[in-house]
């Protein structure tokens, strides 16, 4: 006797609702593998928890894994982070997009299926989640205008790297003027002759009351933004002086602070390639 799938839903579902292709939302989550796991980690994310837990739900439509090996750990600032206590910590960086306007539906999904893969041990628990939120999408600002690939296309073009930076403001209404100073001033200017191609700001949402006990609630979640810098040239060929006064930027607008900036590199699907250097 076959399982009942509910198969007939799926014509139901697909008639309705938003299905357009802008990134809306996003999952952004960096893990740190406790010692001695870091093979058997990678192992299980790559041949399993990518698909299982990200790729195959409904309305996740683009993703990339991305490391940071101990050379590139030791570029990140600022030293005293809110984010990651020691700053080094969490060297594998999970990126998604998700459909605009269908962050409710995949949010169901998404929380369902992972209370199913712990129920049936499909879940690493040798980890600790540094950073996992699900966010809005807020803006995208680009070097070269309408030419080069759009924010749609930031997981599958081969990009060198990635450049996570996360900032906060004082207050909600400080982060709207944060925004806007990004937006319209700072990253155009930055932008400009740099080695990154795009840059895309997200905002933090709570994760909801059901989730799995081993993430922690989103901290910052009226006061951060995440920005993903996408980079066309290795980080470490072009770390200074691009990228090494991010910090002191935010500071002198007045209207926040940097609480990490962590440059990685993207995987190599199915191998082990950077695993015997995260140490």
């Amino acid at each position: 006797m076959s399982e009942d799938t509910r198969s007939e839903l799926y014509a139901e579902l697909a008639a309705v609702g938003p299905y357009g292709t802008h990134p809306g939302h996003a999952l952004i989550t960096m893990v740190e593998p406790h010692p001695g796991h870091e093979y058997a980690y990678n192992r299980w994310y790559e041949d399993d928890h990518y698909y299982a837990g990200a790729m195959a739900m409904p309305w996740m439509y683009a993703g990339r894994r991305w490391v940071a090996t101990r050379d590139l750990q030791l570029l990140r600032y600022p030293e005293k982070s809110a984010i990651a206590q020691p700053v080094t910590a969490g060297c594998y960086l999970s990126t998604y997009w998700i459909t605009a306007g269908r962050y409710d539906d995949h949010m169901r999904w998404t929380v369902a299926i992972n209370k199913r893969l712990n129920r049936d041990a499909r879940v690493y628990h040798d980890r600790t989640h540094v950073l996992t939120a699900f966010q809005n999408h807020e803006a995208t600002v680009y070097r070269d205008g309408a030419a080069g690939p759009r924010d749609v296309h930031a997981l599958d073009h081969p990009y060198a790297g990635l450049i996570l930076q996360v900032v906060e403001s004082d207050t909600p209404d400080r982060r709207a003027s944060l925004l806007a100073w990004l937006r319209t001033r700072h990253l155009p200017k930055r932008l400009a002759g740099s080695p990154a191609a795009l840059v895309t700001v997200f905002s933090p949402t709570p994760l909801p009351g059901d989730r799995m006990t081993y993430v922690k609630q989103v901290e910052g979640v009226d006061t951060r933004l995440t920005l993903l810098w996408f980079l066309q040239r290795d980080p470490r060929e072009c770390w200074d002086p691009c990228f090494t006064e991010l910090d002191a930027a935010v500071a002198e607008s007045g209207l926040g602070r940097v609480e990490l900036v962590a440059p990685f590199i993207p995987t190599v699907p199915g191998t082990d390639a950077y695993v015997d250097r995260l140490r």
